[in-house]
């Protein structure tokens, strides 16, 4: 026998178990977070000048942590390894921090920070999470356009209605947008834009209550509501792909123990 044809798909396989145990998978998400630490402390000019070579060294060994688990996945699935976008996004995170961080690439430095967000392939819970918002995308565009056409019109009517008196806040489309922004947040919206308007023009109220309710209550929470029902979809997905997932076992196992009882029901052959 070849190694290509009995070593090489055993120890395949093993490293695929391997990699697939919760141990494993707690140990690298304990990497990721320790990491997330090290990068953090590099920002701080006290804690390098005292500890520099050593918060280096770390660093380096959570990237070879890193390296090590991507190689070995290649290696367990193969091809196979980039059919699934968590993968992939593992794989692109930790290239980049492969890449050399020259004096043209020094940005490069700061998307080390990037491997945090490993955490969301490792945890199913974040996994769970972003899946959902993924899904609700479609949806959220239609709001997003939504939005943007209350916007336009919101600031157009702003730049006309108070631009002159204030032009710092709605001289422009631009300005006006951002102004009308800030009130949808509800960041100083009323002591430090709508009231000092209302000096002005003291029935403006009748145009930022409505855009208030309009945005910040309504379209807003349909936005809220659109990613809370795909995050239960997605969660309702999981569920019943694990329930299947332990029906088949069940089925497989109810099988077997039919086989094994109808063979020792039939005699046996001279």
């Amino acid at each position: 026998m070849s190694y290509d044809s009995t070593f090489s798909p055993s120890l395949r396989a093993r490293t695929g178990a391997l990699l697939d145990r919760s141990a494993v998978r707690n140990f690298i998400l304990i990497v990721i977070l320790f990491n997330a630490v090290i990068l953090g402390l590099e920002t701080s000019d006290r804690v390098m000048a005292q500890a520099g070579p050593l918060i280096l060294l770390l660093d380096r060994l959570c990237l070879g942590v890193f390296v090590i688990e991507i190689t070995l996945k290649l290696f367990a699935r193969g091809f196979d390894f980039f059919r699934r976008g968590w993968n992939i996004f593992d794989f692109v995170i930790v290239a980049i921090s492969l890449i050399p961080a020259t004096q043209g690439l020094s940005v490069l430095r700061a998307l080390r920070i990037l491997r945090l967000l490993r955490v969301v392939s490792v945890a199913p819970s974040l996994r769970r999470v972003v899946e959902g918002l993924v899904n609700a995308l479609p949806g959220m565009g239609s709001v997003f356009l939504l939005m943007g056409v209350i916007f336009y019109i919101g600031a157009v009517m702003a730049t006309k209605l108070f631009g002159a008196s204030f032009p710092d806040w709605f001289g422009t489309l631009g300005r006006s947008g951002y102004s009308l922004f800030q009130i949808m947040t509800l960041e100083s919206w009323s002591m430090g834009i709508v009231r000092p308007v209302m000096e002005v023009y003291p029935h403006a109220w009748m145009f930022f209550v409505p855009f208030i309710m309009i945005t910040t209550f309504a379209v807003v929470n349909l936005l809220v509501g659109l990613i809370v029902n795909s995050m239960q979809d997605a969660h309702h997905e999981e569920d019943n792909a694990r329930t299947d997932t332990y029906r088949d076992e069940v089925l497989t196992r109810l099988s077997e123990i039919e086989a094994l009882i109808k063979a020792q029901r039939d005699p046996r052959d001279p």
